[in-house]
């Protein structure tokens, strides 16, 4: 019989993880989500570079994707402001995030004052609350600093390559906690080396996720984007996420197998996105179940033309479907 309410932990930050918590918390009450705490593109960065702030933009998201306040406060947790304006590209989200951490010198205490204003379900905490900055380093020995030029590294394959931090980071008490007590532990899809990877080794992680009895499940990315992972398949991302961990820790990776239509294969084109290979022997001879599943979202999406910094993809995850599968391994 399915636990009810169970205590879902959700590790990850941006888009992945905003699609899937918009959904879960129509199933739960208790979801906790560990946030990325390296961003220093777009918004961030610049609040960052300007003020020192802890990264607020996958802070934001994830509050605005668990608030149940009305429509009108989400949108404008998640506003940007126009062009040719003071605070161009700006979210006023992010603002008043590094606001509230100016004026009290605890990025703790501006999370917990938004997640009251936006009356969220369940927590959102920062992995680490180390104002840290991510090092990428080559198999040919050269060094990358920042995560915003790590992404932007113009590179097809990473595989090889080294992440961590200019100092070392620690896991925050609060998410240690919070993966003891779960009854899952979900792993979002996301930007594999810049996104998901620098939550995973902050020191303390990897032995909090080697102690837990709880299935812990990898949510596949839908797409290789044209650097970093080109031609990578599902079971090259979850090698990948166990090969930083340093341990054999997923249980389950669920992976798309929804054929996109031609109207998005030609989208995917033009962005030098391409769906993501399987490889069924493979996936069928590895210590994790791997799960199939009808997971892409057909709703047409547009951009945000005040989003200056940065481009954004428009593939999305059907976070229904996904959810459905979460809650099958609880």
């Amino acid at each position: 019989m399915a636990k009810k309410n169970p205590h879902i932990v959700l590790i990850g930050g941006g888009t992945g993880s905003f699609t899937i918590l918009s959904e879960l918390k129509r199933h739960t009450s208790n979801i906790t989500a560990l946030v990325n705490m390296v961003d220093d593109g777009g918004s961030t960065g610049v609040l960052r570079d300007e003020y020192g702030v802890l990264p607020p933009g996958d802070i934001r998201q994830c509050l605005v994707a668990l608030s149940e306040s009305p429509q009108q406060l989400r949108e404008l947790f998640n506003f940007r402001f126009p062009a040719d304006t003071t605070f161009a590209g700006h979210s006023f989200g992010n603002l008043f995030l590094s606001a509230v951490e100016l004026m009290t010198n605890d990025f703790s205490e501006a999370v917990q004052l938004a997640s009251e204003t936006l009356r969220i379900t369940g927590k959102v905490v920062p992995v680490t609350l180390d104002n840290r900055h991510l090092i990428l380093t080559l198999p040919d020995g050269k060094t990358v600093v920042g995560q915003y030029a790590a992404e932007v590294e113009n590179e097809l394959s990473l595989k090889g390559c080294n992440l961590c931090f200019d100092t070392d980071a620690m896991l925050n008490p609060a998410a240690k906690a919070a993966i003891e007590a779960a009854d899952l532990i979900v792993i979002a899809p996301g930007n594999l080396y810049v996104s998901l990877i620098p939550t995973l080794i902050v020191n303390g992680m990897t032995e909090a996720l080697a102690d837990t009895k709880v299935s812990v499940a990898y949510i596949c990315n839908l797409i290789n984007k044209p650097r970093h992972t080109v031609g990578y398949a599902v079971h090259d991302y979850a090698s990948e996420l166990e090969r930083f961990i340093g341990a054999p820790i997923l249980t389950h990776v669920i992976y798309n197998t929804d054929t996109p239509t031609e109207e998005q294969l030609a989208t995917y084109a033009l962005e030098g996105e391409f769906p993501i290979r399987v490889d069924s022997n493979v996936l069928k001879s590895a210590h994790y179940s791997a799960i199939p599943a009808h997971m892409l979202s057909h709703a047409a999406r547009e951009r945000d033309k005040n989003d200056t910094f940065i481009k954004r993809s428009l593939i999305r995850h059907d976070a229904e479907a996904v959810c459905r599968e979460l809650l099958k391994l609880i």
